[in-house]
């Protein structure tokens, strides 16, 4: 089984959401979560980028990752 690592602020923020129940810091969680959700996708996709078996799959991922990152078509290689 995988582990995911967040943030000890998220972490906090979680306990106190669901032990306290603080409602609170229902944002500040939501948030928390995306941006970790986005860059586990953005991992995966640099991941597939260095290991696809094709020229064309690495091709494809490569964008798709600088997509994501948010890196203009012009400063790209």
């Amino acid at each position: 089984m995988k582990t995911v690592q967040i943030p000890y602020e998220l972490f906090v923020a979680l306990l106190r959401y669901h032990l306290l129940e603080d409602d609170c810091c229902a944002e500040e969680i939501h948030q928390g979560l995306e941006k970790k959700l986005d860059s586990l996708v953005r991992h995966e996709l640099y991941k597939k980028y260095k290991t696809a078996p094709t020229q064309a799959e690495r091709e494809k991922a490569r964008k798709e990752y600088l997509d994501r990152r948010g890196v203009p078509d012009s400063f790209r290689w």
